[in-house]
């Protein structure tokens, strides 16, 4: 019949409901199967695992994502990579509820919050793998190209936590303005000096006359 949901969808959703309902460890594959309507090696057969039902588009957007990215010139790269973290954040926005009920799980269940991660990362090294293909300079355009790449991660994944939170009533100029810092990064800041500092051994007193040299530079 038309307007059915299909078995992945009823999967999904089932899933999503029980999670609310029993709490994540509580709920088995073979309860969400049973509520969604299929056997327990169809659920698995479509997702794999209990915490990919949780993250059920990841892939297609990865994929998505590279195919998009594969397509454009090296200089409309930095433009695109920008267009695929903002389309990614559409997706969120329409999901609506079931994304804030993945973002209340994945601050609870620790299996959750590492599979949250590892999607995150994956994201950051398919822009840098982009990034730095379209690269003909010195390492440092190599290195701008990594750090551009999760600087648009993070940005994207602050702005979203904030909306999870309800702290943003205007999420999509919120992530324009922080998708925006992050331009003088692949840019090389425009010509002033970033300066990253790290944790290490070494006296403050060794280090103080290197830092000062390297901003004068």
């Amino acid at each position: 019949m038309a307007g059915q949901p299909n078995t992945r969808e009823r999967l999904v959703s089932a899933a999503f409901e029980l999670f609310e309902e029993r709490g994540y460890e509580a709920a088995s594959v073979d309860e969400i199967a049973a509520r969604a309507r299929v056997g327990r090696t169809t659920a698995f057969r479509q997702f794999g695992s209990k915490e990919a039902l949780i993250f059920p588009d990841h892939e297609a957007l990865l994929r998505r994502a590279d195919e998009r990215l594969s397509t454009v010139p090296a200089e409309a790269l930095p433009a695109e990579v920008i267009a695929v973290a903002t389309s990614v954040f559409e997706h969120y926005l329409a999901e609506g509820d079931r994304a804030r009920t993945r973002y209340r799980l994945t601050r609870s269940v620790p299996a959750l919050r590492d599979f949250e991660t590892a999607v995150v990362s994956r994201y950051a090294r398919l822009f840098t793998k982009h990034l730095r293909a379209a690269q003909t300079g010195d390492w440092t355009a190599d290195l701008r190209a990594e750090l551009f790449a999760n600087a648009v991660v993070a940005a994207h994944n602050h702005v979203l936590r904030r909306w999870l939170r309800g702290d943003v009533p205007n999420p999509r100029s919120d992530l324009a303005e922080a998708l925006a810092a992050t331009w003088p990064i692949y840019r090389g800041g425009g010509g002033r000096t970033a300066v990253v500092v790290m944790s290490t051994d070494e006296p403050i007193e060794s280090l103080t006359p290197r830092i000062r040299g390297l901003i004068s530079d």
